[in-house]
């Protein structure tokens, strides 16, 4: 790092709101790590110290951590939006990014159903709802899925998948992940 003359080093240049974006998504990365590695017990000031932020800028973008879990999701929210978008796209595919998303996610997901009431956590199920609902009337038009079959029914099986992952050993995921689909497929056919 670069010395004054005074044989100190510089504070960085506080860039004010133009730096808020950019916060906010080192917020964002920081947080996933921090609550991989340390689980919600973390300190707060953990992910700000990882962000390379003040906590005065976590607090501003992220008020708690059911907000800050609530961003998290948001992105992988709009992550399963991008992917499903194709038309070919399946439910094995639905099944792969909530896996994948899962992994990474676990303390979030505990925060998340603990906080199911949160305004901010009611409107990311209704958005993932709606991504559902359209995999959901694709997958029937191509008579992969059952009539007897709803959303709701795709919701839980994700959330069940999800929360299964989230806890056990990382060498036990591809096989249990793999099982849970089986029993999808069955369950789920025309």
């Amino acid at each position: 790092m670069p010395v004054d003359i005074e044989g100190e080093v510089p504070r960085k240049a506080n860039r004010g709101p133009a730096a808020g974006p950019e916060n906010r998504r080192a917020l964002l990365r920081a947080a996933r790590e921090v609550f991989t590695e340390s689980g919600l017990s973390a300190p707060f000031s953990a992910v700000a110290k990882r962000a390379g932020v003040g906590q005065g800028s976590l607090y501003r973008h992220f008020p708690d951590r059911t907000a800050l879990a609530a961003a998290i999701f948001e992105e992988n929210v709009a992550e399963i939006e991008v992917f499903l978008a194709p038309e070919e796209r399946t439910l094995d595919d639905l099944f792969d990014v909530i896996s994948d998303q899962a992994v990474v996610s676990t303390a979030l997901i505990d925060l998340t159903v603990g906080n199911r009431h949160d305004p901010a956590v009611i409107a990311l199920g209704a958005r993932f709802r709606e991504v559902v609902e359209r995999l959901l009337a694709r997958e029937r038009a191509a008579g992969r899925v059952g009539a007897h079959v709803d959303a709701a029914d795709i919701m839980l099986a994700a959330g069940m998948l999800a929360g299964e992952l989230s806890r056990i050993d990382e060498a036990e995921r591809a096989e249990t992940s793999a099982r849970a689909r089986r029993q999808f497929r069955r369950a789920f056919a025309a």
